[in-house]
């Protein structure tokens, strides 16, 4: 049997190819899972932010933005923006989700969500709820609002995540600033 040319380097290609996806595989074994069980001051169940953030390589929990009464906080994946969670004990004397309806859309097909506070909305990349409380003796409400959401791809799961988040973080960050239902 005569060798050729083409067939001494066809073994090689065959090497070089198998080497770079077993580079791209260890290149992309560096990405991780992250796990956040603390947002704004206040634990969280990891399990409820972890839908969020997708694999990367770091993150970053920013709550440096935080003021009493104004608890804020943002966290990053390589970088990037994944979920930004704002607290804000406001006066009871007007209809914050009415208020808030033009800027809610900007987030995508905003709806009501039920037993969440005293009411929800949920949108595509956001949502918000809103709870009576009293702050200091005095009758305020409690404005939970979450953004910056763009994980997971799909909407209808995205959706449920933040519904979930905002039922569960909602009570306890409340107990936290001291605005009690």
């Amino acid at each position: 049997m005569r060798t050729t040319k083409k067939n001494l380097t066809a073994p090689v290609r065959g090497a070089a190819l198998l080497a770079a996806v077993a580079v791209g595989a260890v290149g992309c074994s560096s990405q991780k899972t992250f796990e956040v069980s603390e947002l704004c001051g206040t634990k969280v169940d990891s399990a409820l932010v972890a839908p969020f953030l997708p694999e990367g390589e770091t993150l970053k929990v920013d709550d440096g933005i935080s003021a009493p009464e104004q608890p804020r906080c943002q966290v990053y994946v390589d970088g990037d923006l994944h979920l930004y969670v704002r607290g804000n004990i406001d006066k009871a004397d007007f209809d914050l989700l009415k208020a808030t309806e033009r800027s809610m859309r900007r987030l995508g097909s905003p709806a009501p969500a039920d037993g969440i506070g005293d009411g929800a909305t949920i949108a595509d990349r956001g949502a918000m709820a809103v709870q009576m409380c009293t702050y200091n003796g005095e009758r305020s409400q409690y404005i939970l609002e979450i953004d910056g959401v763009d994980h997971p791809k799909d909407t209808a799961e995205r959706r449920k995540a933040l519904e979930r988040l905002l039922q569960a973080h909602l009570p306890v960050i409340m107990e936290a600033e001291g605005c009690r239902p």
